[in-house]
């Protein structure tokens, strides 16, 4: 082998044969993320210092709960209709408004309408559309594969433990829509919350079942839980024999990166349950929840900086949203830019089939289309897969598994066979982007079910 002298000059690049151009640095757009103090735009922070803005306990008493406070906040860069439009979309929701200062900051308040940051999180009324008819609150049936309050176990060697019911931010699209959260107008919530004697029920039936080995801590959101919490969840459930991995899943480093900055206890208290876990040969990670390239910002950076030198692995999970990531360019972009703060796309979801966001589904071949263009974009490591969380309790499919796809319809058959052996799991795209013809179909109960059943014929399947 040749022997690299170090003190040996470079080639020089001309000298070297292209076998394609350069490529031009300023087109490198998933590096190039939000700097300064951004937030001062918004009138009501516009004398809040950056030592004020990244302290994570000043973040959530200032967060928007109602849209009486985000008028006081934003004051006059949105018009008084569109204020209006926020009140009656909330009263409709089924979920209740929390957005941290730091996500307001990040909407475009010239043009909120088509604000992605926006879309996610701030109803309004005159884009709602209405539930598709086979939709219902908890579409996953998580309650259905509870054994005791608050766990899930669905597969054969993972279980969900919702530890809590509230989170820093609430999602418009949260797919426990049916828990987190405060009651609203639309829905009055399971009631989930913290206790030690849920929790104890819990624990014991994890360390009774020898198959598990998989424990994803979620809720609500871990960010919420407090640091004593997360080292009593984390060392209880390392010190079974059975347990190999726990996911702490969190939508906090998306919507309140400073955290992790700032609360020097939560941040120290998840650093030994991992360091715990390696000591025993067992993984500790971080799961966490960005859907656009502009919830990335400086602040970001530096605070996944801090988990990546403390051996915190993080994985992200987006959920394919219309208008907000349902393009290829913003897909591609968001992935790259994960990778760029050390954060590994994992999962991309077909959103879920959940009340009151029907304007943020869109279809199955949509992620198709998405996909095939992601894929080959960077490293394999560092590319998500597209999957579809089938309704009614089938759990993950890869996007494409379908047995059969209706798109005239809208009607895509999934099976499960090692989640819920000899049974049928259907997903259907929005109404609303399906042809005129299909459309009128769908008004008649009857001719639907009659759709649903000649879609499962042509997959060739007799169960139901």
């Amino acid at each position: 082998m040749p022997v690299i002298d170090p003190t040996q000059q470079p080639i020089a690049a001309e000298a070297i044969p292209a076998l394609k151009p350069p490529v031009d640095p300023a087109t490198l757009t998933h590096k190039q993320l939000k700097q300064g103090e951004f937030w001062r735009a918004i009138p009501a922070y516009h004398d809040i210092d950056e030592a004020t803005f990244l302290d994570h306990l000043w973040q959530g008493k200032n967060s928007i709960t109602t849209s009486e406070k985000l008028l006081q906040t934003i004051q006059d860069l949105a018009p008084a209709d569109f204020i209006e439009d926020v009140r009656e979309g909330f009263r409709r929701a089924p979920m209740a408004m929390r957005v941290s200062p730091y996500m307001l900051s990040n909407i475009d308040w010239s043009d909120p309408y088509n604000d992605p940051i926006r879309t996610q999180f701030i109803t309004v009324a005159s884009r709602l559309l209405p539930d598709h008819p086979k939709l219902s609150l908890d579409s996953l049936h998580e309650q259905d594969d509870a054994p005791v309050p608050g766990l899930t176990h669905r597969y054969p060697d993972k279980a969900l433990f919702l530890a809590l019911d509230i989170c820093p931010v609430y999602c418009r699209f949260c797919t426990r829509s049916y828990a987190v959260g405060t009651n609203t107008e639309e829905v009055e919530k399971v009631q989930l919350s913290a206790s030690a004697a849920r929790w104890a029920k819990a624990f014991s039936y994890i360390a009774s079942r020898p198959e598990l080995e998989d424990i994803v801590v979620s809720g609500g959101d871990a960010y919420q839980i407090p640091a004593k919490n997360i080292k009593i969840i984390g060392e209880t459930l390392l010190a079974m024999d059975n347990i190999r991995r726990i996911r702490f899943a969190t939508k906090g480093p998306a919507v309140m990166p400073m955290k992790i900055l700032t609360d020097t206890a939560w941040v120290d208290a998840l650093t030994e349950v991992a360091e715990m876990g390696r000591r025993l040969g067992k993984e500790v990670v971080l799961h966490t929840h960005f859907n656009h390239p502009n919830e990335i910002t400086w602040i970001t950076e530096k605070a996944m900086r801090v988990l990546f030198e403390r051996g915190i692995y993080v994985r992200n999970q987006a959920v394919l949203q219309r208008g907000v990531n349902d393009s290829k360019e913003i897909m591609q972009l968001l992935v790259k830019r994960l990778g760029h703060v050390n954060v590994h796309p994992y999962y991309v979801y077909q959103h879920d089939m959940v009340k009151g966001v029907e304007d943020l589904r869109t279809t199955v071949q949509t992620a198709i289309d998405i996909e095939k263009w992601v894929r080959g974009t960077t490293a394999g490591f560092n590319t998500p897969a597209f999957i579809c969380d089938a309704p009614g309790g089938g759990g993950k499919r890869d996007i494409h598994s379908y047995e059969y796809y209706d798109r005239e319809n809208g009607i895509i058959i999934y099976t499960a066979p090692s989640v819920k052996k000899d049974q049928i799991f259907t997903y259907f795209d929005p109404i609303d982007l399906l042809s005129p013809e299909a459309q009128e179909r769908w008004k008649d109960p009857v001719v639907a079910e009659e759709m649903i059943e000649a879609a499962i014929r042509k997959a060739g399947l007799n169960l139901r």
